[in-house]
């Protein structure tokens, strides 16, 4: 699960993480004073390229601004609110990143002394990496204020290692990235963007999950705005399969959509919605095999979207795993039909999308 930028850095500050002043904004919000910052908040990188983040300095142009940012569609994702703030008087960017190396099975933390929009043009080799279940806070603290050449900083980057570690561990985080973490000219650092990954599978430890994007938003990619087969999948592999499957059957799937592994009826019904922005799709592929997604909660969004949405194309679904059978009766008792297998839900969309 990907968070917003202004998500993850509250989770930052309950951390005593430094961030800046700001607010989030909506279209019905007072408008901020300048100068500010406005951040467009969508669920992928590049914004600053795309024209997803200005600068405000005249307060006649913050209210025209935001109503602009929030009508700005970068990559398939057009943000709900704006964050707005602070415009920081910056010396320096660095990079700062703590996430999980799964080949090792380590906490790693990754630094470099260039940050900002440019960090992926350094070479690999260049970036500092400690595995941090080797390595004290403290130690890895001292290594950064090596590397940053701030040797003056080196109790505030011990802190900051520390507190990083305990919000990684305690929010069952697999990445959090700070780039740019700021010094400003004040000699203060403050983690001047945040990008920040949750592990959808431990949702039931934190019933204190509630985020402005679903995980259906963050593994929506559009293939093709001429698809005639929009497809809902749990699980990136089951996903990339139920694509190629329609690929192979000779149709032309419109999406990838990867529900994850805490999908709810809200979740599920978003997904209907986004497809429904297809203009020639016919048919709907849902391959569900439940872990923690649920299959009952499934067959309620499908109910509620046949419900909601008139012009649904027709569904051909395919389910398994938890609460089978309680999903199986909900969709008997309105009358949707179930199929047993994804080949037998291919071929009848086939002949869907032949004569329909």
């Amino acid at each position: 699960m990907n968070l917003l930028e202004y998500e993850a850095k509250l989770i930052l500050k309950r951390h005593n993480i430094p961030t800046p002043n700001g607010s989030v904004v909506r279209r019905d919000s007072a408008a901020p004073t300048v100068p500010v910052v406005l951040k467009s908040q969508v669920p992928t990188g590049g914004r600053g390229k795309l024209g997803g983040i200005r600068i405000v300095t005249d307060q006649d142009e913050v209210i025209s601004e935001t109503i602009s940012l929030l009508s700005h569609t970068i990559k398939d994702f057009t943000p709900q609110v704006i964050l707005a703030e602070e415009l920081l008087n910056i010396k320096k960017e660095f990079y700062l990143s703590i996430l999980i190396n799964r080949s090792e099975a380590k906490i790693q933390l990754v630094a470099h002394p260039q940050g900002g929009v440019e960090v992926e043009d350094n070479d690999t080799e260049s970036f500092l990496t400690i595995d941090l279940d080797d390595t004290s806070p403290l130690v890895a603290g001292e290594q950064l204020a090596e590397l940053y050449d701030l040797p003056e900083q080196t109790f505030a980057l011990q802190d900051l290692v520390k507190n990083l570690l305990d919000c990684f561990v305690k929010n069952d985080a697999t990445l959090i990235e700070i780039n740019p973490l700021v010094l400003t000219a004040e000699d203060t650092l403050t983690a001047g963007d945040c990008k920040m990954t949750l592990d959808t599978a431990a949702a039931f430890r934190h019933p204190e999950w509630e985020f402005e994007e679903k995980s259906v938003e963050t593994n929506f990619v559009s293939l093709d705005s001429e698809g005639t087969v929009a497809t809902i999948a749990n699980g990136a592999g089951l996903a990339m399969a139920t694509v190629d499957a329609v690929a192979d059957a000779g149709m032309r799937p419109a999406n990838f959509l990867d529900i994850g592994g805490g999908a709810n009826s809200d979740s599920v019904l978003a997904a209907f919605r986004r497809i429904m922005e297809y203009p020639k799709v016919q048919a709907i592929v849902i391959n569900i095999f439940a872990g923690i997604t649920r299959c009952d909660e499934v067959s309620k969004a499908i109910i509620i979207a046949q419900q909601q949405l008139p012009n649904l194309p027709p569904l051909y679904i395919r389910l398994a795993g938890t609460n089978y059978d309680e999903a199986k009766i909900i969709l008997d008792e309105a009358g949707i039909s179930l199929l047993p297998t994804l080949r037998q839900c291919l071929e009848s969309a086939k002949q869907e999308v032949r004569h329909g």
